[in-house]
């Protein structure tokens, strides 16, 4: 008898479930249908919210690599690094086997206010023990951030102090900075490194910008390697500065999208300005709306290697709970009609993440040879009509190889295992006083410091501790990358700025060296932007759609 009342109910509460629904899609009235039934029925208890979560991710999987559901959290963690600035204690740390070690104060934040120095080990953090128990660095992340305003109690262990310090801590705003280095390479040529799009990168780049004209640069080099985007309008905005009025930056359509198109306003400060840009197989979204854009309009040179291919995009859905649904709403093109996403398979993610291994299998990351272009997807620039490809990604102008020739099996267990890092720690913390008075600026670090021999011994000790044994002949083949690595290491930490690592590393960055070359070759330079790479004829592929 009651499980005829319970069947009678059920339908009872369907059927009123189904008259309220009416003009609902069948598909919707099915879902909400079963929601109802497992959440008023199922034997055991339901979390519901859990529920209509799974059923979200499990949509979500069955479309493209992008759409995609965080919870609250996981929101928050994804949108701090493009918002510009968090709530936490202003540090850079790194770690030094399981101990926290201070690389950096931000200048002016709630670290440096209370005295906290480079070089500082924090021991405990609000009387939980952080260093000696191989706490992952997120949890470490999760103690020291928190709202502006509230405060956190930390313990550290500094060089020459017998007892630990103990510092209150009230946590504040921290800014999030887009721009990893900003210097001149020579009396005219200015290198910008920008890691990501964010809510305040076009204004980190006009100030850097205008910081190296005011140094006499007349041509930049802009290095988006291992940029994975972030907003479009940061991109847009950044385009806005190198284009004439009219010219189109970016359009996105979609099926249910209506074409849309951001177009420049004419009122960019640098439309005169030479320039390359560097991208890599890393370099995604936004920045090859970036790239694109230059490229199309025959305003740079691009160098490197085939760009990531991300050029879906998403518009995100916030829930009353913080959660956020990120559905894929269009497609990015370049302004000569290029479509930036590479192909995929729907719900097949786990193939689509395994592309970037494929095209180093084929060799494309190690010869030009490896490369096809297909002829259906040849495109032409908006000035001068030169030839450049869709179908996935921005092929550079000037292909850049990766240099394998110093790399062995005993730099990357050497680099697998942190001894890299931690020798350079370790090695600061015994010099950092004599090398910043022996070397004012880093530029005088560049110029004058040298990783010697002894150093390496102690390094290749360093290793052998930890179970790594040294080979000599594997030795000799990475030895100078590994003295470079090192020294840019040593000048990161020592002059608490990002960008040292890359004044001492782009001596030996063969992006960064072809950009360089082509910049200060006007005659190669021009015939780029009227005619193309003519290389890339021989590697087409007739006839396919692929």
């Amino acid at each position: 008898m009651k499980k005829i009342l319970l069947a009678i109910s059920l339908f009872m509460a369907l059927s009123i479930t189904s008259t309220a629904q009416r003009g609902m899609p069948q598909a919707m009235q099915k879902l909400l249908n079963a929601e109802y039934a497992i959440s008023s029925l199922y034997v055991d208890t339901v979390n519901e919210d859990k529920l209509v979560e799974d059923a979200i991710k499990g949509m979500l999987e069955n479309l493209d690599p992008h759409s995609s559901y965080t919870d609250a959290k996981e929101t928050k963690e994804l949108e701090e690094p493009l918002q510009g600035e968090f709530s936490g204690v202003g540090i850079q740390f790194n770690m030094n086997k399981d101990t926290l070690y201070v690389i950096q104060t931000v200048p002016g934040g709630p670290s440096e206010r209370v005295g906290v120095l480079a070089g500082d080990r924090i021991i405990t953090v609000n009387d939980t023990t952080i260093a000696g128990v191989k706490m992952k660095n997120s949890d470490i992340q999760k103690r020291l951030r928190g709202k502006k305003g509230t405060k956190v109690t930390i313990q550290v262990k500094r060089a020459g102090v017998k007892e630990l310090i103990t510092f209150r801590i009230t946590r504040d705003n921290i800014p999030v900075h887009s721009i990893d280095a900003s210097y001149m390479l020579d009396e005219r040529t200015g290198y910008l490194r920008i890691s990501r799009f964010g809510a305040k990168t076009h204004e980190e780049m006009m100030d850097a910008l205008n910081d190296l004209k005011k140094q006499g640069m007349t041509q930049l080099i802009m290095d988006l390697a291992d940029n994975g985007g972030g907003y479009l309008n940061a991109a847009t905005d950044m385009c806005n500065e190198f284009l004439d009025r009219g010219q189109l930056m970016v359009y996105t359509e979609g099926e249910n999208s209506p074409r849309l198109e951001a177009n420049a306003n004419g009122w960019g400060e640098y439309k005169d300005l030479h320039l390359v840009v560097i991208v890599n197989q890393y370099s995604a979204s936004a920045a090859e709306i970036f790239a694109g854009a230059m490229q199309d309009w025959d305003r740079a040179v691009i160098v490197g290697r085939r760009t990531f291919g991300k050029g879906l995009v998403q518009r995100p859905f916030k829930f009353e709970d913080g959660s956020m649904m990120r559905l894929t709403v269009a497609r990015y093109y370049t302004p000569s009609g290029r479509c930036i996403q590479k192909p995929y398979d729907l719900g097949n993610k786990k193939a689509y993440e395994k592309e970037l291994l494929d095209r180093a299998n084929e060799g494309e990351y190690y010869s030009l040879d490896s490369i096809q272009f297909n002829d259906s997807l040849r495109y032409t620039t908006r000035l001068n009509g030169r030839t450049i490809y869709g179908g996935g990604g921005v092929m550079p102008d000037i292909y850049v190889p990766v240099d394998t020739s110093e790399y062995s099996t005993y730099y990357r267990d050497l680099s697998a295992k942190g001894i890299i890092n931690q020798y350079a720690i370790k090695y600061v913390d015994k010099q950092r006083k004599g090398i910043s008075k022996r070397f004012k600026t880093v530029q005088d670090f560049d110029r004058g410091f040298v990783v010697t021999d002894e150093m390496m011994r102690d390094f290749i000790a360093m290793g052998e501790q930890d179970s790594i044994k040294y080979d000599e002949e594997k030795y000799r083949t990475s030895e100078q990358l590994l003295k470079d690595i090192i020294k840019g290491l040593i000048a990161r930490d020592v002059y608490g700025d990002p960008g040292a690592y890359s004044i001492v590393i782009n001596h030996r960055n063969h992006d960064v060296q072809a950009a360089y070359q082509v910049l200060n070759d006007r005659e190669r330079y021009n015939r780029l932007l009227r005619e193309g790479n003519p290389e890339y004829e021989r590697l087409v592929k007739k006839g396919s759609t692929k």
